[in-house]
């Protein structure tokens, strides 16, 4: 029955933060520090996890031009893109453009990034099992600008 309730929970903060054309259902947050992540990124924790529900819940807003660092999340993670457009790349494939409405699955222990694209912002609520992630290089500007001239060509 829990699940059920917290599967249902999650339904609707998807659906009401995708109903927000102007402004955030949530609250933004904090502008994070640059430590893991380059470009303005904002942060607002909406469920931290604990004994009952076992995940973390957060909204993360990305001006154009951030991306975070490559990394892995020990249990995996789901985004749940709710506002304007991104990337998303595992590590040794080809990246992917992320759009408002799309589910994106971050495997356990699988390495990869995500931000928004140079020109476009970027917003999603990210859900997380209670875990660890492991931060490791800046992803290469050198390479995120030559994604933004591919995604243009197609």
């Amino acid at each position: 029955m829990k699940k059920t309730v917290y599967i249902i929970a999650l339904f609707f903060i998807a659906l009401t933060t995708a109903s927000a054309q102007d402004h955030h259902i949530f609250p933004v947050g904090e502008k994070a520090e640059n430590i893991n992540h380059t470009g303005d990124v904002w942060l607002s924790e909406l469920n931290q996890a604990d004994s009952n529900v076992n995940s973390q819940i957060s909204l993360a807003v990305f001006a154009p031009n951030a991306k975070l660092n490559w990394h892995t999340h020990s249990a995996g993670q789901i985004l749940l893109v709710t506002d304007g457009q991104g990337y998303y790349q595992e590590k040794g494939k080809p990246v992917e453009v992320i759009r408002k409405g799309d589910v994106v699955k971050c495997l356990p222990g699988v390495v990869h990034w995500h931000g928004s694209t140079p020109t476009t912002g970027v917003t999603y609520v990210a859900v997380s099992p209670k875990s660890t992630t492991t931060w490791l290089e800046p992803v290469r500007e050198k390479e995120y600008l030559s994604i933004s001239q591919n995604d243009k060509n197609e």
